[in-house]
């Protein structure tokens, strides 16, 4: 009598949980092709040619082939051969993208980028409720590369991004690592000094707090962007053969999105990097000898000439190196 009693307890939760996975599969399959019938009725182009649900009953796993997404206002425009959904079925606000491995394309207005990736995956924490408030995004992938005309523009072996929510709402800690990054021969043909430095990168590392006007959510894709209110620079790091370059500070930046405060750089081998900049176009012929000269007297007061300890200063809407004005600061409006 137990044991029928029991199977009986199993075969309903059997069917509930049954019921309620291809229930909540259904809200969540619609969810996602809502919001490209939405952004389609925002003037946007949203596309995908097919969409399959998968995974009982641990998980739903949703695939849209073919998708498409191009931004008319702002002239970016995303294209892959597939795109999957992956979440527990017990809370799909835990989302995991998987991104097909063939190539996919990226367009600002009429240039086209090619990405390529082996286990490019972003993975979405959000918050129960309407807004899905986000807690924690990050991207990860291993080798990946990207290339525009065949030619290759940036590759390395592997990929970490992280933005994560902190106890104030508003504020994300955003940290980055690219092993072995590698410079496409564009780039590096560009900075003419480059040609002795290593294929890749030894470091490319960033650790830094930014906060905004609002806490990211669905609006941040449905609306306009939250903007950044300040930002806490932890520590930037480069190592690329003998080029060391590492930076930390802090800026408050109003709502026009300009920047007010320090930034402090430290730089090795920096005559390198000014030679380097001069060849990319970023220092005018005419300016590199004044420049070299007030920064070997800095670096000298430092008691390492080949060592360079610098603030980039924030004020007025312009920024300098030190006591060399470098122009108009950038403005830093998220679009």
């Amino acid at each position: 009598m137990r044991m029928r009693r029991l199977i009986r307890v199993i075969i309903f939760a059997a069917l509930a949980w049954s019921a309620y996975w291809f229930v909540a599969g259904y809200g969540l399959r619609n969810a996602i092709t809502s919001w490209f019938d939405q952004q389609q009725d925002l003037g946007w182009q949203a596309d995908f040619s097919d969409v399959a649900t998968a995974g009982y009953p641990a998980h739903h796993l949703t695939r849209l082939n073919n998708p498409a997404l191009a931004d008319p206002v702002n002239g970016t425009a995303w294209s892959a051969d597939w795109i999957e959904f992956q979440s527990p079925a017990i809370w799909p606000g835990r989302q995991v993208l998987r991104f097909a491995e063939t190539p996919q394309r990226l367009s600002y207005y009429d240039q086209t980028s090619t990405i390529e990736a082996d286990a490019l995956q972003a993975e979405l924490q959000l918050q129960p409720g309407v807004a899905l408030m986000l807690e924690k995004m990050a991207l990860t992938a291993g080798p990946w590369m990207i290339t525009e005309d065949t030619e290759t523009l940036a590759a390395g072996s592997t990929l970490g991004l992280i933005m994560e929510q902190t106890a104030v709402p508003e504020a994300y800690m955003i940290s980055g690592k690219v092993d072995g990054f590698t410079p496409g021969d564009d780039l590096r043909s560009l900075m003419k000094s480059a040609a002795s430095l290593p294929q890749a990168f030894d470091t490319l590392e960033l650790d830094m707090v930014a906060t905004f006007d609002r806490p990211w959510d669905r609006s941040a894709l449905e609306q306009s962007r939250p903007q950044p209110t300040q930002i806490d620079l932890n520590l930037a790091e480069i190592k690329w053969g003998e080029l060391r370059l590492f930076a930390a500070g802090e800026l408050d930046v109003d709502t026009q999105g300009i920047p007010t405060g320090e930034i402090a750089i430290k730089a090795e081998n920096w005559r390198d990097m000014i030679a380097m900049a001069n060849a990319a176009g970023a220092l005018p012929d005419q300016a590199v000898d004044p420049v070299t000269r007030a920064l070997n007297f800095l670096a000298g007061l430092g008691g390492n000439p080949n060592a360079l300890d610098l603030q980039l200063n924030f004020r007025d809407g312009f920024v300098a190196l030190g006591p060399l004005p470098l122009g108009p600061a950038p403005r830093l409006i998220l679009r």
